[in-house]
């Protein structure tokens, strides 16, 4: 019986051991330890110097919509040379470790949208848009027709496109009606 249990204890620990290895290695797209405020400053004066403004991300890694948010970009080359070509971007985190509340803050308190929430700066710095995440979901839906999970590649560029620099210009209007 001794040997019975013994056998047992050890396929249960050789079982743990290997589900502790099989975990899913932990994200890593915030940094916690990060100086948001450095690294606002420092995008909006490359922005004002490259003619662009900024696009703030703000969530953490806890949060599997910022995730995916995340992964949607970086696998859609169009999108994430759109946003490279007009906007500094910059991750601000929130989490337990890293609130960032004096940044948040300044920025009137975008975290109430939830996350991930956007945020866009021009080259002075100055906020011009909170944008809550929600209204960019995917309308698309599964092979089952259960709404599908994740934002809209489409209304996430309809979005960014109304925040360019060249957008928000006067004279870009005044242009267009002249002809």
């Amino acid at each position: 019986m001794k040997r019975i249990a013994l056998i047992l204890l050890i396929a249960i620990a050789t079982v743990g051991a290997s589900s502790a290895q099989e975990k899913k290695e932990a994200v890593h797209i915030y940094n916690p330890q990060a100086n948001a405020r450095a690294d606002i400053d420092g995008a909006v004066a490359k922005a004002k110097k490259e003619g662009k403004h900024v696009f703030l991300q703000i969530g953490g890694n806890w949060c599997s919509w910022c995730i995916a948010f995340h992964k949607m970009v970086d696998n859609t080359p169009e999108l994430k040379q759109f946003i490279n070509d007009n906007y500094e971007v910059v991750l601000v985190n929130y989490s337990p470790e890293n609130k960032n509340e004096a940044v948040l803050a300044s920025l009137n308190y975008p975290q109430r949208f939830g996350f991930p929430v956007f945020v866009i700066l021009d080259g002075n710095g100055k906020l011009l848009h909170t944008q809550n995440s929600a209204y960019l979901e995917t309308d698309e839906k599964d092979a089952n027709g259960k709404k599908k999970t994740g934002h809209s590649v489409k209304a996430v560029t309809d979005f960014l496109k109304n925040w360019t620099p060249k957008a928000v210009d006067p004279e870009t209007y005044k242009q267009q009606k002249a002809k």
